[in-house]
């Protein structure tokens, strides 16, 4: 781990996420973004120069809202960030590959990785800046990209809820094995980090170990702004 970033990464307790995570999809680590950082990133929203891309959720039936995908070069906390959590949840990667008996391709570093992705036509930067009003929402949804996918990922609160928001609780959904589906709602906040499933994850069965397909969202934001930062560690087609 490198700098004050890498830091952060290495105060979590990563036994205890790697736990939680395994039990309910999702982790909260710890503070990854000073509340200075985080109201530096969030007025980049404003910038059209950093981004390749803007979505209008309405538009596409993905709920109600805007989004932006950063274009390269990142921003140093982004660019920091992504690298130093990769090597991190890629211990659990690999051991949920192995328990639903798939080949795990991940190398040791992002760098390597995003280079898979780019040989197989995934070339688009994923890090995305999200920005919500008063009754935004975001669909439930997976964040898949192309053939190329990596099973975690990582989006941080850049407001601080009850101050700057109220709603806008984190959603994940779970489809269960022959059972009805589970959900969870964690409220981030402000300057941490949320690590959760981006596509399915291991759960035991009476077969052994099942995939169970995972969907995450944002609930109604009642009041405020909220922005968010997502670090997806694969590109996109």
């Amino acid at each position: 781990m490198n700098g004050e970033f890498g830091e952060r990464v290495a105060a979590a307790d990563w036994a205890a996420v790697t736990k939680e995570v395994d039990d309910y999809g999702c982790a909260l680590l710890p503070r990854l973004l000073t509340a200075g950082e985080c109201a530096e990133i969030a007025a980049l929203y404003d910038d059209p120069e950093q981004f390749r891309a803007t979505i209008d959720m309405r538009r596409y039936r993905f709920g109600e809202g805007e989004y932006r995908y950063f274009r390269r070069p990142f921003p140093e906390p982004v660019e920091r960030l992504r690298q130093e959590l990769y090597p991190r949840l890629l211990p659990i990667a690999r051991d949920w590959h192995a328990r639903l008996g798939r080949d795990a391709e991940w190398p040791d570093t992002l760098d390597e990785w995003l280079d898979i992705c780019h040989r197989a036509g995934q070339i688009r930067p994923t890090p995305i800046l999200l920005r919500y009003h008063e009754g935004d929402w975001n669909a439930l949804h997976r964040d898949l990209y192309g053939e190329k996918v990596f099973p975690l990922q990582v989006v941080m609160n850049l407001n601080e809820p009850g101050t700057d928001h109220t709603g806008g609780e984190f959603l994940l959904v779970e489809q269960r094995p022959r059972a009805q589906s589970r959900g969870t709602a964690t409220l981030i906040p402000q300057g941490r980090g949320l690590v959760f499933t981006t596509r399915d994850r291991p759960v035991r069965s009476t077969r052994g170990w099942s995939a169970s397909p995972v969907r995450h969202g944002v609930s109604v934001v009642r009041s405020g702004t909220r922005h968010t930062l997502g670090l997806v560690f694969h590109d996109a087609t």
